[in-house]
């Protein structure tokens, strides 16, 4: 019987190109397309690229498939990648009647065995967790036990996008384990798998770390990256303000202690008022210039701070004239001040002083910057209903890098939606622990022991607030149990003589920690019906329940004036 001739071109092929036309013209031409050279792949067997043309020279190739492509050669769909064909500069033909097929059945079965970290990224994070990014690099670092990856996706798909809950299932971890972190520049991606949570870790504060350099920053804690975290002592519009926000137990005073230190050894005054005492403001208290509690303290440590500003508002500088505050200017003739106010709210909410507390701090959180006297805000939450006025926010935020611990999961978004964060850049609930679960749970179910107790350890753990993304960090540990001298300076920096001498002069410089002084307040009224002898009218003989506000620093201080001289 005659044999049939090839419809294959009589081009003398090699033997594995003959192989293979033999499986196409068994297959029926698939695609009614013919092979016209094959180009076998390095280093494999099977793997190899054909140039593929139409049955009929002039056209298209339309009903080729993978599918066709795997059942001619005996290997799976997916191992088929098909591609179309540009013409060449060589003369070769390119175009809608051309195509190649690349066949890599062992190359697939190698990358699944032992993909490189691109095949790797490209097969599990291209497709899923990053979309449409590219590998970049692999950086290990040892002695920080982490490993980064670097990707990017293409500059007109805009700004990566992140599914952080799908990366953390691709690199075998847990999202609330704390040891996977994202950071987004532009278009670029970095992957941070670290071998355990920094944010379990524990960095002891310094004084080198607390020393603010000569820009006013200083150490803070740790980002979840590893990368420092930084707070300032002042910004380019002045002394800085301070913000402060944790539940009972979420560091509050480990961070505001950690401030207090930065500011003593920057040079400035630093007075603490406290609505309620504690073991570790106290152990604080010794390392201020004046510390004290109560809401009476607090609105008297305000009223000496609204007088602060008026008073260094007429000092002359060594040249003579007067100049808002400059660190970088020489010649200023007093020190920074930085007054702290621990738990706040609960003072601003005090029957007695709440509203004159409140309104104090508004008026020094507008222009205190300007007179290196800054507020220091320290409390449990930030919410207007709470008391917590939305102009004294908006002024703390714009003067500070605030910093919020452990909120809980169902606050976070209202938390930081007052501080002024897009929706977008709110951050998801931190895990309640960041300790790793010990294994071995089914084998203590099945031997009946009890599970091991957790343990949080979540204390100092938080965000720092410094742009429009809120950043994981820890903060600094400072040892209460020790002395706390070490993080301190060897001095107490003190208001100068000038300052002392107009204070007593309006009445503000005396122990803050006696009862009312007569005419401290305003004058009682006399009156057996109206009056209640238990609760001294507030200074601007108004209510507790008012709301009527100071406009302008000197306001507060024309009324104290009055006060003191009455």
């Amino acid at each position: 019987m005659e044999e049939l001739a090839s419809p294959h071109p009589d081009d003398h092929p090699d033997p594995f190109t003959r192989g293979v036309r033999s499986m196409w013209e068994r297959a029926g031409l698939p695609g009614r397309t013919l092979v016209i050279t094959t180009d076998r792949h390095e280093g494999y067997d099977i793997d190899c690229t054909l140039l593929v043309r139409a049955l009929e020279e002039g056209r298209p190739i339309s009903g080729l498939t993978k599918a066709q492509v795997g059942a001619a050669v005996g290997v799976d769909e997916t191992d088929v990648h098909l591609a179309p064909v540009q013409r060449q500069s060589d003369g070769r033909q390119g175009g809608p009647g051309w195509m190649e097929v690349r066949i890599t059945p062992e190359a697939a079965a190698r990358r699944r065995k032992a993909p490189t970290t691109r095949e790797w990224w490209d097969d599990h994070i291209a497709t899923g967790p990053v979309p449409g990014s590219s590998f970049v690099q692999r950086v290990r670092d040892e002695d920080r036990k982490v490993t980064h990856y670097v990707a990017q996706v293409p500059e007109e798909l805009g700004e990566a996008r992140v599914d952080q809950h799908a990366l953390a299932a691709v690199l075998k971890t847990k999202y609330d384990e704390g040891r996977l972190f994202v950071t987004t520049d532009g278009n670029q991606v970095l992957v941070s798998l670290w071998d355990t949570s920094p944010l379990a870790q524990t960095f002891p504060a310094t004084r080198e770390l607390l020393t603010p350099d000569k820009d006013g920053r200083w150490v803070t804690g740790y980002l979840g990256n590893g990368q420092p975290a930084r707070n300032r002592v002042y910004t380019d519009r002045g002394a800085a303000h301070g913000l402060f926000v944790a539940p009972s137990g979420g560091g509050k005073t480990q961070l505001m202690a950690l401030h207090i230190a930065a500011d003593a050894l920057f040079g400035a005054v630093v007075m603490l008022a406290t609505e309620a005492p504690d073991e570790k403001t106290l152990a604080l208290g010794e390392h201020t210039a004046r510390y004290g509690v109560g809401a009476l303290y607090m609105v008297r440590l305000l009223r000496t701070m609204a007088a602060l500003m008026e008073i260094r508002g007429e000092m002359l500088w060594d040249d003579g004239q007067i100049h808002e505050w400059d660190p970088t200017r020489p010649g200023c003739p007093y020190s920074p001040f930085s007054g702290y106010l621990d738990e706040f709210l609960s003072a601003a909410r005090n029957p007695l002083y709440g509203d004159e507390i409140m309104d104090l701090a508004e008026t020094v959180s507008v222009k205190g910057r300007k007179y290196a006297v800054g507020i220091k805000v320290a409390g449990q939450s930030i919410y207007v209903q709470d008391g917590f006025t939305q102009l004294l926010c908006e002024n703390l935020r714009e003067n500070c890098i605030p910093v919020v611990l452990k909120v809980a999961p169902k606050k976070v978004n209202e938390m930081f939606k007052t501080l002024g964060i897009a929706g977008e850049n709110i951050p998801d609930p931190l895990p309640r622990s960041f300790s790793t679960s010990e294994a071995g749970r089914i084998e203590r179910v099945m031997r009946g022991e009890p599970e091991p107790p957790a343990d949080s350890n979540t204390g100092g753990a938080g965000w720092i607030v410094e742009g429009k993304h809120p950043e994981v960090l820890r903060t600094l540990f400072i040892n209460f149990k020790q002395s706390l001298d070490p993080y301190f300076p060897d001095t107490i920096t003190p208001l100068t003589d000038h300052e002392i001498t107009e204070l007593d002069a309006r009445g503000l410089w005396f122990d803050w920690t006696q009862p009312p002084r007569p005419g401290e307040f305003g004058d009682i009224e006399d009156d057996d019906e109206d009056s209640d002898e238990d609760r001294p009218p507030t200074s601007h003989g108004r209510t507790s329940g008012s709301r009527a506000g100071l406009s302008s620093p000197r306001e507060a201080l024309d009324a104290i004036k009055r006060l003191s001289n009455a």
